[in-house]
């Protein structure tokens, strides 16, 4: 099946980014010239997603005066507010509607990746429930670090785990595929340590449930911007 809808989370600030998001969302700073979001935007649009919903929330009018509708990109794009910011497992809840009986890709707004990798993300093969994107050779106690089977399959997936506890040499990227049944499981999240409903608890439920999460390795660059080094250094580039 070939996903034609794309949900990005362009909610945050960004606090990392210092005074760079005093008056700007984090997904609207410019790198390379252009807004992190339009960068992301366009790679989709070159994979064939047309129909777009972004989930806004600081400085949301900038998101929307930017894009619009979506009809001067010849897209479709769709808002809906973040009104409370408790976690990424909780802001995909707002995606229900929208994706309806669809697969969708989610994509964190200020997550770079190489554009080529979009062709891999549109076709969800049979039997599969749910495609994350890893990358290696980076820190996970940044992030989310997944743990995969000989065939990449998903086994576990641990949101910045503490010292001593177990670690895996793949770091998630931030962009994935999911049939709706992602909600069944995003649906019965409860606040994890940090106080927050964690996407990625969602995702390591779905896997242990018996349904299939496959892990692709991103190819070319990936970039998560989020601080104010990581920003020069790309716009350096």
């Amino acid at each position: 099946m070939t996903i034609t809808k794309a949900v990005l989370l362009a909610a945050g600030r960004g606090t990392r980014m210092r005074e760079l998001t005093a008056d700007v969302p984090k997904p609207m700073i410019q790198v390379r010239g252009k807004p992190i979001l339009l960068h992301i935007v366009e790679g989709l649009q070159s994979a064939g997603i047309k129909n777009f919903l972004i989930i806004v929330g600081y400085h949301g009018e900038m998101v929307r005066e930017y894009f619009g509708d979506g009809t001067c990109f010849g897209l479709r794009i769709n808002y809906t507010t973040q009104t409370v910011q408790d976690g990424t497992g909780r802001v995909v809840q707002l995606a229900r509607d929208f994706a309806g009986d669809d697969p969708f890709i989610l994509h964190y707004g200020d997550i770079l990746i190489d554009s080529q990798n979009y062709k891999r993300l549109v076709t969800l093969p049979p039997e599969t429930e749910a495609l994350i994107t890893l990358k290696g050779n980076e820190d996970v106690s940044k992030g989310g670090a997944v743990f995969v089977n000989e065939r990449m399959e998903v086994t576990d997936v641990r949101e910045k785990a503490n010292p001593g506890e177990p670690t895996s040499s793949w770091y998630n990227a931030g962009v994935y595929s999911f049939r709706p049944t992602i909600f069944e499981f995003t649906a019965k999240l409860q606040p994890s340590p940090r106080g927050e409903y964690e996407l990625t608890d969602a995702i390591r439920d779905l896997a242990q449930s018996g349904k299939k999460v496959q892990a692709i390795e991103l190819e070319g660059y990936w970039a998560d911007v989020r601080d104010p080094e990581i920003l020069a250094r790309l716009n350096s580039s």
